[in-house]
């Protein structure tokens, strides 16, 4: 499908173009998380004219009626454009932390097991960014939560983190694309819509249409600071030990944002499952703010035990214990 040279066309296309610098179109293939709205129809779109070879994956979450029929719907469009694929892909949305984050762990499991080796591509915005940006800050979920979402993490690809969702709707204008609209992005039940629906366009009124463009520049150098940060843990934890145990007075003479870091960075090589700020503070207290106080019972555990990091002869260990003790 030969795509119009418009301005939102040219813009979503150089997006892709400058995510898969360095692989020449003729090599890059991809599959792209296809819900049906704008900003993946665009993206979709872009992809096939930029790559040799586009899979489209739908993701079917079955929590509405008619989800399989807009599923059906998303594939067959993603074949009029070009794609080499489309395959609609069914889940059970089920677990805790509420129908948000049970549906986007079901998403990504079944993009992981459906996508052959494939990256895949993401249809995030500049816009989604900043939302989550927001939702960082107001959680008070320390620098990682604040520095968004990644351009490229692992399997997934992001190329339109710098295009603005506005564009992504008038692409499909321009092409004549008739986008899905979700009653779910539109449902104040959800936070993240609030603050796109509320929040947000507050924002840029009293800042003159700047907030979105600042919130995803400050995530942008978050993220080049944590990984400054990150190396420097990761130096801190091969002097101090790294292994189980960790040597106090190693940790106890580093800056404390990267201590923290590390400790945080052990306890995950440890296979400790939700690491909080509260655990990495009271952990810290054991290092610098010693006073013979108690281990911290820290999560992943199995069955009728849990994980304790103790202070003993001047290091940091983890303990298995029994949970009802």
């Amino acid at each position: 499908m030969r795509l119009p040279e418009t301005l939102a066309v040219l813009a979503v296309r150089h997006a892709v173009r400058e995510w898969s610098t360095g692989l020449p179109p003729a090599e890059l293939q991809v599959a792209v998380a296809l819900s049906g709205g704008a900003d993946s129809l665009a993206l979709t779109a872009a992809a096939v004219a930029e790559a040799a070879a586009v899979d489209a994956l739908v993701v079917d979450h079955r929590l509405q009626d008619g989800s399989d029929e807009v599923a059906a719907v998303a594939a067959a469009t993603a074949r009029s454009l070009g794609c080499r694929s489309a395959r609609v892909l069914p889940v059970e949305v089920t677990g805790t932390g509420g129908m948000e984050a049970a549906a986007r762990t079901a998403r990504y499991a079944a993009l992981d097991a459906a996508r052959a080796g494939l990256p895949v591509l993401l249809g995030h915005t500049l816009d989604d960014q900043a939302e989550t940006v927001l939702l960082g800050l107001a959680r008070g979920s320390g620098a990682r939560a604040i520095q968004g979402m990644a351009p490229s993490d692992g399997p997934w690809g992001r190329p339109l983190l710098s295009v603005r969702r506005a564009t992504t709707r008038q692409f499909c204008a321009d092409l004549g694309l008739t986008p899905y609209e979700d009653p779910h992005n539109s449902s104040p039940d959800f936070t993240r819509v609030r603050l796109r629906t509320e929040v947000l366009p507050l924002l840029e009124d009293v800042l003159g249409g700047t907030a979105a463009l600042a919130l995803a520049r400050t995530a942008e150098q978050l993220r080049a600071d944590n990984g400054a940060l990150d190396e420097f843990a990761d130096e801190l934890l091969s002097r101090a030990g790294s292994g189980l145990a960790l040597d106090c007075a190693v940790l106890g003479a580093a800056a404390p944002a990267v201590r923290r870091r590390a400790v945080r960075a052990w306890l995950l090589a440890q296979g400790v499952r939700g690491v909080a700020g509260t655990h990495i503070r009271r952990i810290d207290e054991l290092v610098v703010a010693w006073r013979g106080q108690g281990g911290v019972a820290v999560g992943g555990g199995v069955r009728g035990t849990r994980l304790v990091v103790v202070r003993e002869h001047g290091r940091l260990t983890l303990a298995r214990t029994d949970r009802e003790r």
